[in-house]
């Protein structure tokens, strides 16, 4: 009998920021396969059929020969488990909502291990995704039974819970595509949009700008309608009332018909429309004192359709028509079995976030009871053979009218929510025909809502979406801003902390307030804040969420980057001192310079395209590293004639030397003279190199060359003794 082949999971790490695999943030799994190492896919019998038969939608990965079926194709002719993992774990994540699709596998120094590398929103869910591949693999190889419906109802479960919510997931999207960064403070929708000084922070459809003191004005409904009527925008009459019988009394003095509503609810909990008669205003108070828990409203019922309209700054980005919900009878089946097979089926409603509309359930709903007492029925009511019953008469507020908007509908709900302080707010309105100017109808605002939803604007159930996330970002940030500050990094192994000490404070003294993270420790503006190591992720991340931080210095070891990843994402300045190999390495797997050249190279990697990478012109390996810049590059070396440096400057390109003992700034045939080196404390003026890099780093961040000059001389290298 032939053993059960094996796949063990050595090792797996979150790589949370920019690494050697990629820009992203990855799970970097080390997988062992044993005895896999000698049964490729094409040895294996009928895996092939029993995987695919899975996991149908592995056609769609192109894999190496960059076509649709490109992965397939590999199977067949024949590849090794750990590339399979990788494939399968992508599938398995957008199996569970959560759309990815890079990965790599790439063989270990010890036969039969691999690294696996796939790319993962959220890292909980890329760890439980990595294990439900490990064993679906092995049951396709196996011929074994594997429940893969229930791992991937638990994973969506986990998609659900854990990751940003389709909002908050679009306004980041939306940042991203304006090269905006991003920092998720907590493990719900908090949300940094950019870094140290220039952030900003959304919660959902909340901003930082967003009023508290707004914020209760629209919970307090009555509040809201009369500042809004004293303002000239057009609300139902209306009154509060804390008793059944005075809501009766409300309604006759209004007028009927009436709607009864929470006076602090939101989004249309608990509100009743189209009420005529005792009973069901009497009825329709106890559905709305049950969610606001106070007094209710009673106002005038205003007849036409119900509009959402998302007003973001100081304009109205979208709009959405509601729709009643109704069923048809077919004389055999109850009123919840109706709602069922005739609403609840429709693919736009679900539980989940992404849904644009909600399941209906008439035996948990009292507003939905009400309606269906008005019609003398109950949810377990056999309605008559094609009889029409109305089962919901808001609550359906999906379909895009965004392009039929007339002015001053829109003119309107901007104004309400100008009147109540919000800067994105959702602006309830009833009105005939959106497309028809206001004063030709009888159209009024019924409720302004904080934190609106933005998700029937962003996917709705007709017509077109709105990039509702782009206009929350575009009102955050002017046209160019980018949320940064300036971010320099510093790769290599000679005196990297020292020289990201000696950076910070030629920054420093330019008149920035500035963050280090390094060796030696984190410093905030001239203090030192913790004193030990901090050239890792979590202290780094520490100063880009300072908002009082306006450029920041980072050192990052090679193992940080193996082991963590960049705490930020692009920099404006990125240093590499060396490609030099270390003994640690090896527990990267690791094993020589050539390999440490791909580790080197994350932080040229990341520099912007307005940024600039500063290089030391005397160490080969780095050298090479020019060519991958996206921005300038700046080369130093001790001799000016290095051929490098005279190439370089050849090109019309910045070079930093050493020539009669002084630091010298040269760009073509214009040479500056900075400072002698034997004018600067001993240990600096043995360290020409640490020198010459902090100068060119200075130089890329245009700092004036009579500062740089300065903070050469005052800095002392004891930070026992200066800030930094």
């Amino acid at each position: 009998m032939t053993a059960k082949k094996t796949i063990d999971i050595l090792r797996v790490t979150y790589l949370r920021g920019p690494n050697i695999w990629t820009y992203r943030p990855v799970i970097e799994a080390w997988l062992d396969i044993g005895d896999l190492e000698n049964h490729p896919s094409n040895t294996l019998p009928g895996f092939y059929e029993r995987l695919t038969g899975w996991l149908p939608g592995l056609i769609e990965h192109k894999c190496s020969p960059g076509v649709r079926g490109g992965f397939l194709q590999r199977l067949q002719e024949g590849t090794w488990a750990a590339h399979i993992v990788e494939h399968v774990t992508l599938e398995i994540q957008n199996l569970a909502g959560m759309q990815t699709s890079f990965g790599k596998a790439r063989q270990t120094s010890t036969p039969g291990v691999y690294k696996v590398a796939f790319r993962t929103r959220q890292e909980q869910v890329g760890r439980k995704a990595l294990v439900v591949a490990r064993d679906l693999v092995l049951a396709a190889i196996n011929d074994t039974p594997y429940d893969l419906a229930g791992e991937i109802t638990q994973l969506r479960d986990m998609v659900d819970s854990l990751c940003l919510g389709p909002s908050t997931a679009n306004i980041v999207d939306a940042a991203t595509d304006r090269s905006i960064p991003h920092i998720r403070l907590t493990e719900g929708n908090l949300v940094q949009l950019g870094y140290g000084m220039a952030q900003r922070r959304i919660w959902t459809a909340e901003t930082d700008q967003t009023s508290a003191i707004a914020e209760e004005i629209a919970s307090d409904k009555d509040l809201t309608k009369s500042l809004l009527k004293a303002c000239g925008v057009p609300v139902p009459e209306g009154t509060l009332v804390n008793s059944p019988a005075a809501a009766w009394e409300a309604a006759e003095d209004i007028g009927l018909p009436v709607a009864v509503k929470p006076y602090d609810g939101n989004h249309g909990r608990g509100v009743t429309l189209d009420l005529s008669d005792q009973a069901s205003i009497e009825t329709a108070f106890q559905v709305a004192k049950e969610q606001s828990g106070g007094s209710v409203i009673v106002e005038k019922f205003i007849p036409g359709n119900e509009h959402r309209l998302l007003v973001v700054g100081k304009q109205v980005v979208a709009a959405a028509r509601g729709e009643s919900a109704w069923v048809v009878g077919d004389g055999t089946s109850t009123v919840t079995a109706l709602v069922n097979t005739q609403i609840n089926t429709d693919p736009r409603r679900g539980e989940a976030e992404e849904a644009p509309l909600s399941p209906i359930e008439p035996q948990k709903s009292p507003e939905v009871q009400l309606e269906l007492r008005r019609a003398g029925l109950t949810p377990e009511s056999v309605p008559a053979k094609d009889q029409k019953v109305l089962i919901q008469r808001n609550g359906n507020v999906a379909w895009d009218v965004t392009d039929q908007m007339h002015p001053s509908v829109a003119a309107t709900a901007a104004l309400a929510a100008r009147v109540v302080g919000l800067d994105i707010a959702g602006i309830d309105m009833v009105m005939e025909d959106i497309s028809k100017p206001m004063k030709s109808q009888r159209g009024a605002v019924i409720e302004v809502n904080a934190s609106p939803g933005l998700l029937a604007h962003i996917k709705p159930a007709n017509g077109e979406g709105r990039s509702v996330g782009r206009a929350i970002v575009e009102h955050l940030f002017d046209p160019q801003a980018d949320g940064r500050i300036p971010v320099i990094g510093i790769t290599g192994t000679q005196n990297t902390g020292r020289l990201a000490r000696l950076v910070a404070w030629l920054v420093h003294i330019s008149g920035r307030h500035v963050g280090l993270a390094c060796s030696e420790g984190l410093y905030l503006d001239g203090r030192r804040v913790v004193a030990t190591d901090c050239a890792r992720w979590e202290p780094s991340q520490r100063l880009l969420i300072n908002r009082s931080v306006q450029a920041a210095v980072f050192e990052n070891s090679s193992a940080m980057i193996l082991g963590e990843g960049l705490a930020y994402d692009r920099c404006a300045v990125g240093v590499v001192t060396d490609v030099g190999w270390t003994e640690g390495l090896k527990h990267f797997d690791i094993l020589d310079a050539e390999q440490t050249f791909k580790v080197a190279r994350t932080q040229v990697d990341v520099v912007l395209p307005s940024g600039t990478a500063v290089l030391n012109a005397t160490d080969p390996q780095v050298v090479e590293l020019a060519e991958l810049c996206d921005g300038k590059v700046i080369f130093y070396a001790p001799d000016a004639q290095h051929p490098t440096l005279v190439a370089h400057r050849a090109a019309g390109e910045k070079v930093v030397f050493v020539r009669d003992g002084e630091v010298v700034l040269a760009q073509q045939a214009e040479e500056i003279a900075l400072v002698p080196l034997n004018t600067l404390n001993p240990v600096k003026a043995a360290q020409p190199e640490l020198v010459m890099a902090a100068v060119a780093a200075a130089w890329a961040l245009n700092i004036p060359v009579e500062l740089i000059a300065a903070g050469l001389r005052t800095f002392d290298s004891n930070p026992k003794k200066t800030p930094y």
